[in-house]
């Protein structure tokens, strides 16, 4: 999905500032590591970095908002496919689901994500714009089936898009096991199945739908 939210660091800079964004998000990256989000701090960022600790202050404020953009950041490379058929893009989108988090370093960057966003008002609303627009992305591959009549015109995409990723969260934040492409074979069929199902109808199609079948 390769559109970005870039608060709290503000938008892609470049020349000089870019070479420090790129360099403050690596010893970030690097430090998350390390040590994880626990150990983490604006200090040893800036050690590693070379960016001087008041610079990072200034420009993402805490170390909330260099994790938030940081996830960000990388999650950009992750593609939005376009395989022609549903089950075709929800089996790639799992894959590459699980190939961005099958790096420990990226399992730690979203419990620091997510441990800031419980604790920084600023971190939650970047935490919300980020799966928001992720949502929306990953719903024109939903709406692309509707219109190839895969699916009825009353699937929620929303609702689609969050069932295939809630297991990998589930696994990463509650279980805090890895993840692996058998989940993400296992996570695209079973959605795949439940769509085909109508079990992500919005409510008050599905409500209808209901009623129309019970008087036919």
């Amino acid at each position: 999905m390769t559109t970005a939210h870039h608060a709290p660091g503000g938008s892609r800079p470049g020349g000089r500032t870019a070479r420090t964004r790129e360099a403050v998000l690596t010893a970030v990256f690097k430090e998350l590591g390390r040590g994880g989000f626990a150990a983490l701090t604006m200090e040893k960022v800036a050690q590693r970095s070379g960016i001087h600790v008041a610079t990072l202050y200034r420009r993402w404020r805490c170390i909330e908002g260099l994790v938030c953009e940081l996830l960000t950041d990388l999650s950009s490379d992750v593609p939005l496919p376009d395989t022609g058929t549903l089950p075709g893009d929800l089996r790639a989108l799992a894959r590459s689901i699980s190939a961005f988090y099958g790096d420990a370093r990226m399992r730690r960057l979203i419990e620091a994500v997510v441990s800031a966003a419980a604790r920084d008002p600023q971190a939650a609303t970047v935490l919300r714009s980020f799966f928001g627009e992720r949502m929306v992305l990953a719903g024109r591959m939903v709406q692309r089936a509707v219109v190839r009549g895969e699916l009825s015109a009353d699937t929620d995409p929303e609702q689609v898009v969050s069932a295939l990723g809630a297991p990998f969260y589930y696994r990463i934040l509650i279980a805090r096991r890895p993840v692996d492409q058998d989940l993400a074979e296992s996570t695209a069929i079973a959605v795949w199945a439940a769509a085909r199902a109508g079990a992500y109808a919005s409510k008050g199609n599905s409500s209808n739908n209901s009623g129309n079948s019970k008087t036919n």
